[in-house]
């Protein structure tokens, strides 16, 4: 792999995610650990899309030009099987885009659920990118 793709921010990040989903889980309708998890859940989706977009320049030799959005990006990582579904990355990438321009407690309670599947599919994510280390 790339020495410029560290994905130790990634790793950090999932772990925090994954943690803060548990203490979620303790403690249901927690609204401040609930909100905690949003927070952790937005920053490792942005890790991670800038992880893969810097995987498909660095390692897979993706030129700008086949990258003109987010669905591109997750398309493209989908059509290399760096994801699974580029449907449900896009998915993901618009709940964390709701959570910055509008808030309820109904949306946050999707956002959080948005998460929980957001993890599963961020670690399958990490595990693709270490096989290529």
């Amino acid at each position: 792999m790339n020495e410029t793709l560290s994905l130790e921010a990634l790793k950090k990040a999932l772990a925090q995610l994954e943690k803060g989903i548990e203490q979620a889980g303790l403690n249901p309708g927690d609204e401040l650990m609930r909100d905690g998890v949003i927070q952790r859940f937005e920053y490792s989706m942005d890790i991670c899309w800038k992880t893969i977009q810097r995987y498909l320049k660095t390692v897979a030799g993706v030129q700008d030009s086949a990258i003109r959005s987010k669905k591109d990006l997750f398309r493209e990582a989908a059509r290399l099987a760096l994801v699974q579904s580029a449907e449900a990355w896009i998915g993901h990438y618009e709940a964390r885009n709701v959570t910055s321009h509008s808030y309820n407690a109904r949306m946050a309670q999707q956002v959080f659920e948005r998460a929980q599947l957001f993890l599963v599919d961020a670690k399958s994510l990490l595990a693709e990118l270490q096989n290529d280390a």
